[in-house]
């Protein structure tokens, strides 16, 4: 097999299991530098061995590629493949999880993710996904490389430029039709605005809008900067609506403080979907949450907020905890086909 697949294989594994991000990184790194190798440069340099002694080669990884030179599937690989090959949530929502059709929250190298467009659109087609919006996030999160509109300009360029070529982004898998999706995930500023000029929103397919900032504000100021941020003609997805972190390297964090009913109702009135987020350390919203939206008539959207390739299949997560919350198929936005999705984001 090719050595580079083999290489971001495993680390779409190591992904998908929530390996450190370091040990992951390791595979990712490999992978690019011989993707940028003649083929019979790199084949040459495995069998001899000099392969090792390249800066960004490690034991490890020699082995891998050495492997897959030899036409073999890597011994690492094939014991990845094996000890993974399982559901993520092996409970509840197993039959969600097959009617979702994609995923409208998604990072890339470009912010803070960790991979190339290119790999997050092909990861997600490979997963079978309809479409992926791409939700780099906006200048106001500097920490995260937010884009600011030029760069934003740019990447609508690219993400134009990957959906009309089609072996690469769109095409199929699965019999599956593929859209690479315009998005972003704006930050709610302090003052309820939208962070990104308003021309350039309207350009997007999805807005995801997410508080970042001053998560421990006072519930009256928490709701009012919600409010204002749902009402916002451009947004269309309310992300991880409490903000909260309940495991995991960054440690925890506890909920943001607001009052929830009328966040939910303002969704419902101006048909903004409630994300269910599926990352591991968020879980959000709440179980309480997910019933008091459901009982205030909200849309909701399971969404992966993946960083990286293999936490893509999140959505299994979301899917149970909607399942088990009681979330019925039809009012879950990405269970929609495309047409119907982007008749929904664009207020049509």
């Amino acid at each position: 097999m090719d050595a580079a697949d083999a290489l971001n294989e495993i680390a779409y594994w190591l992904e998908r299991g929530r390996a450190a991000t370091f040990k992951v990184q390791a595979f990712r790194k490999a992978a690019d530098i011989i993707s940028r190798m003649d083929p019979g440069e790199v084949e040459a340099r495995a069998r001899d061995g000099r392969l090792k002694s390249m800066k960004g080669i490690g034991d490890r990884t020699y082995q891998v590629i050495r492997q897959a030179v030899d036409g073999a599937v890597p011994d690492y690989l094939e014991d990845l493949r094996q000890r993974n090959a399982g559901p993520l949530a092996e409970g509840a929502g197993g039959e969600l999880h097959a009617a979702l059709r994609g995923d409208l929250h998604s990072h890339s190298d470009w912010s803070d993710g960790g991979s190339p467009i290119s790999l997050m659109a092909g990861t997600a087609r490979l997963l079978g996904h309809e479409y992926l919006a791409l939700t780099d996030h906006s200048p106001n999160l500097k920490i995260a490389n937010g884009l600011s509109a030029e760069r934003l300009t740019e990447q609508l360029g690219v993400v134009a430029a990957m959906n009309s070529d089609a072996p690469h982004a769109a095409g199929t898998a699965n019999g599956k039709a593929f859209r690479l999706l315009t998005g972003i995930e704006v930050d709610i500023l302090e003052t309820g605005e939208l962070d990104q000029e308003p021309e350039l929103l309207d350009r997007l397919d999805i807005v995801v809008a997410s508080v970042h900032s001053k998560l421990r504000s006072d519930r009256a100021t928490m709701t009012e900067r919600m409010l204002k941020g749902i009402r916002d003609p451009h947004t269309n997805v309310l992300g991880h609506c409490t903000g909260r972190l309940v495991e995991g390297s960054r440690g925890t964090r506890p909920p943001s403080e607001f009052d929830a009913r009328r966040v939910f109702e303002a969704c419902a009135e101006h048909n903004v979907a409630v994300e269910i987020n599926s990352r591991p350390e968020r879980q959000d919203p709440p179980d309480e949450l997910i019933r008091l939206a459901l009982d205030a008539g909200c849309l909701f959207s399971i969404d992966s907020d993946a960083h990286a390739p293999g936490q893509l299949d999140f959505l299994q997560y979301g899917a149970e905890r909607a399942t088990l919350n009681n979330v019925p198929a039809e009012r879950i936005v990405t269970t929609w086909p495309l047409a119907k999705l982007l008749d929904w984001s664009s207020g049509s």
